[in-house]
């Protein structure tokens, strides 16, 4: 079944062309991304796709039969609404309407008002459509993406919180063609990687834009690149689409050494007939430029090319001795301590709000700590791209803001170059480097800001989410030229990817102002961490394995032929007692089965449901031991 389809699409912004006639459709169970460098129009087109903007020319016709979800790259919500009523209140979802309805229902019984009728049949809805079961996958998700408090309101929320909202939001609609902009950008790394598992296995169509590498190799299962206008289609994952590029680049090339070729004939043909058009064969001019067009075709690749020199580090670099800091009662920095070695590239992993940004700003003296001390060499300069988008005068041109910098920089291999000369290894050309900072997309401003660190020549760097916004061909270059970078180096990224071909060690913020140095990349320490855990469940099975092997078993009564009074009435309580035990568990049972509002409730129903079958398991022993005495019925 089609769910999308794009008909010949076009989208300019002035006299810059984004996209030209591109046609691509999605199908059920298909999940696309989509790729290209910054500046290709990929947001654009997402928004084209949504209703958010028009094109140029060319239709979008979305199947009217399914449910479609979109998560924008950086979401706006009513900042009076809390995150359940941003996550509820417009929602097209029959189960979370019927909850809603439930949720209402309840809180006019518990003010006293008679409103059992209508409770029975908003519970018999509630029944009818699952919403039990559902009650408890929006606990589940809410919790995965870390969205415990949703009365909070959500213009008090980070930008990372509201795309979490969001993407709760989208989930629990339960779209059939679900569209996603940026979707791991702002998240965690555990969290990362729940909604790509998640989205791995979710029965539902996708189309999304990402640099998450790993994320295009899991989720995936064809990729569209938008280059140069076009939009070219690979059935298959990242890896896949690395291989088919790679030959469809290959074929280019050597097409166009053959349209060069062909061109230099046509041309002396060109030359030797007469000048007046008309008296040549029209349909050999149009090939002719039709060739032309084709062997002087430029790619915008917008290669960049990072080979900014460094500054001489001495022996001392940074040392930080038993730091602490603390905001109030949360800790953030417990008795940390570490000697900064030439080279050393350090990756950074925590939950959001653990302290990672703080504790860079103890690290670059920006924050003073409540204890400890943070020593910096005389020669270390710190680079610092920080995860905020940096802050410049929209209204100046790029070679304007460069300049004011620096006029010349030097590379890394002792050779200078022109500010201009510069912007063009990053991928500034020389025409755009005089278009005002505001005409730049998201991503253009995140690598201009990265151009801005580095143009100081730093011999410290620190990159606190350096991948967001960066296109696929940037992160390549940007990753390669790290990698020989002769500093030191901190990252702070969500990118496994980016942290893998890194980081040598990583520092692990475990909350509580722990700190943990562990030796090795990010998948070494998820598989150690993995390790960690399946050896606890393992201990704690064998643990409760054992527990009842050392419990002595209780001794058997003796026999006796004739029961006495006394063990005839302890017979009768005996049942008695197994039959009110067994009617309280299923009334409890039944509770548990048509839902509560309060999830506390029905924690204590569980447990007290766990206490009724453990003295049942004694009272039912009991009657056995009884029931084997004489006369014990009369």
């Amino acid at each position: 079944m089609n769910y999308l389809s794009v008909e010949n699409l076009s989208k300019s912004f002035g006299d810059k062309p984004l996209f030209h006639q591109i046609s691509f459709g999605i199908d059920q169970g298909q999940k696309i991304a989509l790729v290209g460098i910054n500046g290709a129009g990929k947001s654009t087109l997402m928004k084209i796709i949504m209703g958010l903007e028009i094109p140029d020319e060319g239709d979008v016709a979305m199947n009217h039969g399914i449910k479609t979800a979109y998560v924008h790259q950086n979401p706006v919500f009513e900042a009076n609404l809390s995150i359940y009523q941003t996550l509820f209140s417009d929602s097209s979802s029959e189960p979370i309407k019927a909850i809603e309805q439930y949720q209402k229902a309840m809180l006019i019984a518990q003010s006293g008002k008679d409103n059992a009728d209508e409770l029975n049949a908003i519970m018999e809805k509630m029944d009818r459509l699952q919403a039990w079961d559902f009650e408890y996958q929006i606990k589940e998700i809410l919790g995965k993406l870390g969205l415990h408090d949703t009365d909070l309101p959500v213009g008090n929320l980070s930008g990372g919180q509201r795309k979490r909202v969001a993407l709760a939001k989208a989930i629990l609609e339960k779209p059939d063609l679900l569209l996603l902009d940026e979707p791991t950008n702002h998240l965690d790394l555990k969290t990362i990687e729940w909604l790509e598992e998640y989205l791995s296995k979710a029965n539902l169509s996708l189309f999304m834009v990402t640099h998450d590498r790993y994320f295009l190799e899991k989720v995936t299962n064809e990729i569209l690149e938008l280059d140069a206008g076009k939009i070219f289609r690979y059935s298959g994952n990242y890896s896949y689409f690395l291989d088919k590029k790679a030959e469809r680049r290959e074929i280019e090339a050597t097409e166009q050494e053959k349209a060069k070729s062909l061109y230099k004939k046509e041309l002396e043909w060109i030359r030797r007939q007469p000048k007046a058009r008309g008296t040549k064969a029209k349909y050999r001019v149009d090939a002719f430029e039709a060739t032309k067009e084709k062997a002087f075709q430029r790619k915008e690749e917008r290669e960049v090319a990072l080979q900014v020199s460094a500054k001489r580090l001495g022996g001392k670099i940074v040392e930080i001795d038993k730091l602490f800091k603390h905001y109030g009662d949360k800790e953030i920095v417990t008795d940390f301590s570490y000697t900064f070695k030439k080279g050393d590239k350090i990756g950074i992993v925590g939950p959001n709000g653990a302290g990672k940004t703080t504790f860079l700003n103890l690290l670059t003296g920006a924050l003073a700590p409540d204890k400890g001390d943070v020593t910096i060499g005389q020669t270390t300069a710190f680079g610092y791209y920080r995860q905020e988008e940096g802050s410049f005068d929209e209204s100046k041109r790029l070679i304007d803001l460069v300049k004011e910098v620096a006029e010349v920089v030097t590379l890394s291999n002792g050779s200078t170059i022109t500010a201009s000369q510069f912007l063009n290894q990053f991928g500034f050309p020389p025409k755009q480097q005089h278009t005002p900072i505001s005409k730049l997309s998201g991503g253009e401003k995140r690598r201009l800001q990265l151009l801005m660190v580095l143009i100081k020549t730093p011999n410290f760097l620190i990159l606190d989410e350096p991948t967001n916004d960066l296109d696929i061909v940037t992160l390549n270059t940007l990753e390669e030229f790290l990698e020989n970078f002769p500093g030191c180096m901190i990252i702070v990224s969500h990118d496994r990817y980016f942290m893998d071909r890194l980081v040598d060690h990583i520092f692990v913020f475990k909350g509580e102002g722990r700190i943990k140095d562990f030796p090795g990349n990010y998948t070494d320490l998820r598989e150690w961490e993995k390790e960690e855990e399946a050896k606890a469940i393992a201990e704690k099975q064998a643990a409760k394995e054992q527990k009842p092997l050392q419990q002595k078993p209780p001794e058997p009564t003796k026999r006796v032929s004739k029961a006495s009074f006394m063990q005839k009435q302890e017979f009768k309580e005996v049942q008695q007692k197994i039959s009110h035990l067994e009617e309280e568990k299923e009334s409890l049972i039944s509770k548990i089965n048509q839902g509560a509002e309060d999830h506390e409730a029905l924690l204590e129903w569980s447990t007290t449901i766990q206490r009724i079958d453990e003295k049942l398991e004694e009272l039912e022993f009991r009657w056995l031991e009884l029931s084997e005495l004489d006369d014990i019925m009369n």
